[in-house]
Order: C-alpha cells, then sequence, then structure tokens
C-alpha cells in the first residue's frame, strides 16, 4: 500500500521561497510519474508540477517559471521548489502519482504566503 509523507510547508511572505518534500514508499515509485497538487480552502484540488520517471516535467501556467518539481528514484523522493510565492499559492500541498492519482493522499503540508 502507497505511504505518501509531504514535509517543508510553513508561512512565508509574497516573494520567498519554500522547499517542499516527499517521502513515498510502498509503490513501484521509478516506473510511475509524480506530481504535486494543491487544495486551497473552499476549492478543488489542483495539480500545479508533473514529473515523469524520465525527469521531464510540466507545469500550470499559474506557477511556470517559479516552481520547479525534481525527483531522485533512489530516494524514493519528490521536492518542489517554490518561488517568488504569492498569496494565491496559499494552499495546502500534497504529492502523489501524476495523472491519475492514487486513492490514498499523505496528510499534505501546509503553505501559508502572507502579503
Amino acid at each position: 500500500q502507497v505511504q505518501l509523507v509531504e514535509s517543508g510547508g510553513g508561512l512565508v511572505q509574497a516573494g520567498g521561497s519554500l522547499r517542499l518534500s516527499c517521502a513515498a514508499s510502498g509503490s513501484p515509485f521509478s516506473i510511475n510519474a509524480m506530481g504535486w497538487y494543491r487544495q486551497a480552502p473552499g476549492k478543488r484540488r489542483e495539480w500545479v508540477a508533473f514529473i515523469k520517471s524520465d525527469g521531464s516535467t510540466n507545469y500550470p501556467d499559474s506557477v511556470k517559471g517559479r516552481f520547479t518539481i525534481s525527483r531522485d528514484n533512489s530516494k524514493n523522493t519528490v521536492w518542489l521548489q517554490m518561488n517568488s510565492l504569492k498569496p494565491e499559492d496559499t494552499a495546502v500541498y500534497y504529492c502523489n502519482r501524476a495523472y491519475i492519482p492514487w486513492s490514498i493522499w499523505g496528510q499534505g503540508t501546509q503553505v501559508t504566503v502572507s502579503s
């Protein structure tokens, strides 16, 4: 059974940076595309970064140029480097399989960006 543990969130001022980490276990990590998602209060969960097993990445326009996803298959870990943060980036951030998430989600990590 897959287990996902996110960490690294916090409170940051607008324009600041954070680096999120996700440790995955119980899954064939290296062959799966992985992703970061976020959910703000009262909004639907949305994707913010995907990375395939070959390292190719994809971002929505809302974070492109500010967020960078990376992975280390030997450590079953995915990171999300977030720069130039904006108040609208405030949300709980989750990692999961990209495109078709597993049904199990981690607890997420809260990111709060103050203006």
